[in-house]
């Protein structure tokens, strides 16, 4: 790749998906586009995010299937088809609250989708947050703790029940303040966008904006596999509340590796889709609570710089 190709992607491919392919979203759904155009946009920004992974990779072994491309595959398409069907849902369920809402309807689109973002994030980081905390919650997410490798897919290799719960936490709020139907769109396109930059095996740069947006330089920590270590970064699309509750953690000269991702607790959790949908209700999904880190990477503890009681699994 020449040395004028690999600038551009490291540092053009983040803006290109936050304000190219969100603005086009933006503008679509103020103009009333059919909602087919936007998941043409989210089918382009799928395949946008697979082809800079293999042109500029973080690690290059990441862009194979490790066992997992199908298993990857059907949680994207069910989840996604979720948000989607929570959006579709909206006027039905804007018809049960009462009232108007306090939506500001005046205010510029771009705005109102940015104020949908910051309330979304809040209560879906929030829920993230007690989903490491609480046993019954993290039966469910560790699903998305199972992944050996960071690809763009990861983001939505969640179980539905825990996707369902941290989309229902983020979008009620908006939902009671009466948010309507073209701005969730816009939102749903946003958070699909954030999950696949959040996760992405590409080796872009956003400079000083990885202290404050959720992207993979600093999600990576989230999945290192210790019990406390990886109790870090949880907000979905900024790290204000991080930065809030002292869970924010970098450091520059970390690289990773497969061998620091997954459960350490739980090297053998299930693989297979159907598997997982099924570990939260079996006795192995199981959690228990333990304070400390784990003495096995005491180096870790100290780069991240995190102590605290967490959730981890049985077995």
């Amino acid at each position: 790749m020449s040395t004028i190709v690999r600038p551009l992607i490291r540092y053009g491919y983040a803006p290109l998906m936050l304000l190219g392919i969100n603005g086009a979203g933006i503008a679509l759904a103020a103009g009333g586009a059919n909602k087919a155009w936007l998941l043409a946009l989210l089918i382009a920004a799928i395949a946008l995010s697979f082809a800079v992974e293999r042109l500029l990779p973080y690690r290059s072994v990441w862009n194979s299937s490790h066992g997992d491309a199908g298993r990857d595959t059907a949680h994207t398409f069910v989840n996604e088809t979720l948000i989607l069907t929570s959006v579709a849902a909206i006027p039905a369920l804007a018809a049960l609250v009462p009232g108007d809402g306090i939506w500001p309807t005046g205010w510029p689109f771009v705005v109102q989708v940015l104020i949908a973002i910051l309330v979304a994030d809040f209560g879906i980081t929030l829920t993230h947050y007690a989903s490491h905390k609480i046993g019954l919650l993290w039966r469910f997410h560790a699903v998305h703790h199972s992944v050996t490798r960071f690809y763009g897919l990861n983001g939505l290799m969640k179980h539905p029940l825990h996707q369902t719960l941290e989309m229902t936490a983020g979008v009620t709020p908006l939902l009671l303040a009466g948010i309507p139907v073209p701005v969730a769109a816009a939102l749903s396109l946003a958070v699909a966008v954030q999950l696949l930059l959040q996760h992405s095996n590409a080796d872009y740069r956003v400079g000083p904006f990885k202290y404050v947006l959720a992207l993979n330089e600093g999600h990576r920590f989230h999945h290192l596999k210790w019990a406390g270590i990886g109790d870090v970064n949880f907000g979905l699309f900024t790290l204000l509340w991080d930065h809030l509750l002292r869970t924010y953690s970098y450091d520059p000269a970390r690289r990773f590796t497969s061998a620091d991702l997954g459960m350490a607790a739980k090297p053998d959790y299930p693989v297979g889709y159907l598997a997982q949908l099924a570990e939260p209700f079996t006795r192995h999904g199981a959690c228990t609570a333990t304070s400390g880190n784990s003495t096995e990477n005491s180096s870790d503890a100290t780069a991240v710089g995190r102590d605290r009681e967490t959730i981890q699994p049985i077995g």
